[in-house]
């Protein structure tokens, strides 16, 4: 118990020094009293370091290209007819780079090969206490900028191959590299922007919708209150996603690392802090190495829980949108919050349903945290027994929830419903029957926008009871039909073709 407590201490103190707050005395300035742009061709201030990566040796900073020095372009073999990636590490504790740096540089250069991947190195400023830290993103930015700027000018380079990727206090250093550039870069992703002094922090100071011509934002680690939680909370893109919610994610919770701890040694305690913040470096790696059938499909929604219940699974109007470097660049004026549920590990995606059922009932049942599993069997593949806990289960009453599966069923035929007992004694077990009987469930997929209807098996009812068999439900007979002998038939029996019978034979 006594090493379990120290634990704890442990995540507590790094947590306190995380959250921290600072005075606004020890800000730095970011323009000065310069309002003026000559000061981005003033390169003898710059103290952070870009090194251009190598596929070969995606672990080391061989070569750098050093702003005001031209020479340093070719001798690092940078290429001018190919996209830049320019890649922003976060706080450090140890003053190292992380190892998902040489991750994300090795994933880029799987999916664009001839690319550029520059990592900015800016680990002095970012191994400081963590306030002092987050000020110093402001000097850091600046940095950036001027790099950018200069690459650019020095080579005619268009703006529109430049893609900024910051992660943690890094999303608002390429927040920030944005806004002060001559002209805006193409992209910015930002993977879990810090939260601690920024959730309501001005634009300026903090990655927004302003700071390039797109940008994208994963938000993975928002538990907590607002300005305590370590990802930022509010969305600070054109479009932000929130895996799972945004505020945990599956794999991270504390038995699991401490799993992880036990295999690996007491050094990786941190990995309980940084777990689900780090996820959204590894979503996006995801999306670079995982060929498209495993690309995880985000849903724009007016909250996480109306997504829970399935209601958001719509893709007409860019409503749905791929995770990660393949998204679809839509800018709207309110930009767009989008969820999504993931797996722990890689590939991350799931498969996502709406399903919508109506429980009719004899009697007046009324339960809560129903423990449900739920089978389906399709054209390529089955999955039996996902788990699912209904939160209210009453007579008469329609239920509308979401469904998720790791693997690809195909084209939904059938259905198998089974509620199970619970953990805790129930009188109705002794007299009468806990049950329900349904009519028909309707299932939407997320991923192909089927919608299926299923009716009970034998007769017009499946009868749903508690601890006994499976409820059976198949494909629908009326779902048989496609979707232009639908319109057909719907005309012939109310629309044009009707009238045009009733006025040929008139005449």
């Amino acid at each position: 118990m006594g090493t379990k407590n120290s634990y704890l201490v442990t995540i507590w103190i790094i947590l306190a020094n995380i959250c921290a707050c600072f005075s606004s005395t020890s800000e730095p300035q970011l323009f000065g009293n310069d309002t003026s742009t000559k000061w981005l061709e003033d390169y003898a201030d710059i103290v952070s370091k870009f090194s251009l990566r190598t596929a070969e040796i995606p672990d080391d900073d061989l070569c750098y290209i050093v702003p005001g020095q031209p020479l340093t372009i070719p001798e690092c073999e940078f290429n001018p007819d190919t996209q830049t990636f320019v890649v922003i590490h976060g706080w450090t504790v140890t003053g190292l780079f992380e190892s998902w740096v040489a991750k994300l540089v090795t994933a880029l250069y799987e999916k664009e090969p001839k690319a550029n991947v520059i990592v900015v190195d800016w680990l002095t400023r970012a191994q400081q206490h963590y306030p002092t830290s987050a000020a110093y993103t402001k000097l850091v930015g600046r940095d950036v900028a001027k790099f950018v700027n200069w690459l650019q000018k020095t080579m005619d380079y268009p703006w529109e191959k430049i893609h900024l990727l910051g992660y943690s206090l890094g999303a608002h250093v390429a927040g920030i590299a944005g806004l002060l550039t001559n002209n805006k870069v193409s992209r910015i992703t930002g993977l879990d922007p810090a939260g601690p002094t920024f959730e309501h922090a001005d634009a300026q100071s903090t990655l927004s919708p302003d700071d390039a011509l797109f940008v994208d934002v994963l938000h993975t680690n928002t538990r907590g209150s607002p300005d305590r939680s370590i990802g930022i909370q509010r969305p600070v893109g054109h479009v932000d996603i929130y895996p799972n919610g945004g505020t945990f994610q599956p794999g991270c919770d504390l038995q699991n690392t401490m799993k992880m701890i036990a295999l690996t040694g007491i050094h990786n305690m941190d990995q309980i802090v940084k777990c689900s913040h780090e996820r959204s470096i590894h979503l996006f790696i995801d999306s670079l190495v995982n060929a498209e059938e495993h690309q995880s499909m985000a849903y724009r929604c007016s909250s996480k829980e109306t997504f829970m219940k399935g209601m958001c699974l719509n893709c007409r109007k860019n409503r749905c949108n791929m995770v990660g470097y393949g998204i679809n660049k839509v800018r709207t004026p309110r930009g767009a919050k989008m969820y999504l549920k993931t797996r722990e590990m890689m590939p991350f995606k799931l498969f996502h349903y709406q399903v919508k059922i109506h429980f009719f009932s004899s009697e007046k049942l009324t339960y809560t945290e129903q423990p449900l599993k739920i089978s389906l069997y399709g054209t390529h593949n089955e999955k039996t027994d996902i788990p699912y806990v209904m939160p209210h289960l009453n007579s008469n009453s329609t239920v509308s929830f979401l469904l998720t599966t790791d693997v690809d069923v195909g084209e939904l035929l059938m259905v198998k419903l089974r509620w199970e007992k619970d953990a805790y004694f129930s009188w109705s077990d002794w007299w009468g029957n806990s049950n329900f009987h349904i009519r028909k469930i309707r299932i939407k997929a997320g991923e192909t926008q089927s919608k299926v209807i299923f009716s009970a098996k034998d007769g017009e009812f499946a009868y749903l009871v508690r601890g006994k068999d499976d409820a059976v439900f198949v494909k629908s007979k009326e779902d048989n039909m496609s979707r232009k002998e639908k319109m057909m038939h719907r005309r012939k029996m109310h629309g044009s073709l009707f009238k045009e019978d009733i006025q040929g034979s008139s005449t």
